[in-house]
């Protein structure tokens, strides 16, 4: 990028409003970039949660489109069938599968990772991009706040059970869908599920989306140099979730949303090119690394990602689980 580009870039950053809708994505030289020039989607292995509307969706599609074998994970089966065919009339492909998982249900994110297992030698990617935005507290299959199980323990327990097939690809990735949100939120240690405050959606939705962004450093402080991690943020786009869950957001801003496609480019972008892995453990928007704070008052303090692994290990048994490689073999 040369320096007037880069100039922009940053400007369109701290602009916020410019760089995160249609604005920016256009005037970054975006709009119908290809996210994998050289190919190297095509029979690649993709596994995209929350696959079968707006972020997720227009993931699938467009890794579709470059030739992946894409795994949409969906936890209704009618949702998910219907954009399975959608995606298939759409792009031609006849690689694409649907599984069933409610991933904020930690015993359906174990079935997921056995058939995910059973089905495939390798993953080259997954993306954690299911998720939920509520307007009051409720409770996961194992009672814990659903915002964060859907966001955090679920994710984290699933990369944790595919890890030998990710392993088994050189260059495996796991990529976070956060959100600006995050922004204004600071890691809560000692209360991870907002349990001493007045549920609010939008502020466990944050906290949520801060503590995925601290994981993705973390896992990648500890990987072993055959897996990387990264986050992204797809700016504000148009989608279902968007509309339903921050209907006055919505209207304020529909006239410059980006669409669901333009959200998730930097999702297929990730899965592909050569630089991520050159930055890893970082968050990205529009193929760009970002900061990952823009005020002091949400910085973590030094230990906090490994305080938060070991918590969400302890919240989701990681070390009393069987491994998936083991029970491959017990499999065969």
């Amino acid at each position: 990028m040369n320096p007037i580009a880069t100039s922009l870039d940053w400007l369109l950053d701290r602009t916020v409003v410019g760089g995160y809708t249609s604005i920016g994505y256009r005037l970054r030289g975006l709009e119908g970039a290809s996210a994998d020039p050289e190919g190297r989607l095509r029979g690649s292995h993709v596994v995209v949660t929350g696959a079968n509307s707006g972020i997720g969706f227009a993931a699938c599609k467009a890794l579709a489109e470059y030739g992946a074998e894409v795994h949409m994970v969906s936890r209704d089966r009618r949702r998910g069938e219907t954009a399975r065919t959608r995606i298939a009339e759409l792009t031609g492909s006849d690689r694409v599968h649907l599984h069933l998982a409610d991933l904020s249900d930690l015993d359906a994110v174990r079935s997921l990772a056995t058939a995910l297992a059973a089905d495939l030698g390798s993953i080259d990617a997954i993306v954690h991009n299911a998720g939920a935005l509520l307007d009051s507290r409720q409770r996961s299959a194992q009672g814990y706040e659903m915002t964060f199980a859907a966001h955090v323990l679920g994710p984290f327990l699933l990369t944790h059970l595919v890890m030998p097939e990710l392993a088994a690809e050189a260059g495996g990735r796991v990529i976070f869908v956060t959100s600006g949100g995050m922004y204004t939120a600071r890691l809560d240690l000692g209360d991870l599920q907002l349990e001493r405050r007045p549920f609010d959606g939008s502020t466990a939705y944050a906290h949520a989306k801060r503590a995925q962004m601290v994981l993705t450093a973390e896992l990648q402080r500890r990987a072993d140099g055959t897996t990387s991690f990264h986050a992204m943020h797809p700016g504000w786009a148009q989608t279902p979730g968007v509309e339903s869950s921050l209907p006055r957001f919505h209207a304020l801003t529909r006239p410059v949303l980006r669409t669901a496609e333009a959200g998730a480019d930097t999702v297929v972008w990730l899965t592909a090119a050569d630089r991520p892995d050159s930055e890893p453990g970082r968050l990205w928007m529009d193929r760009r690394p970002r900061p990952e704070h823009r005020v002091p008052w949400t910085h973590e303090e030094s230990g906090d990602g490994a305080r938060l692994y070991e918590a969400c290990a302890e919240l989701t048994g990681i070390d009393s689980q069987t491994s998936t490689s083991a029970r491959k073999a017990a499999a065969a």
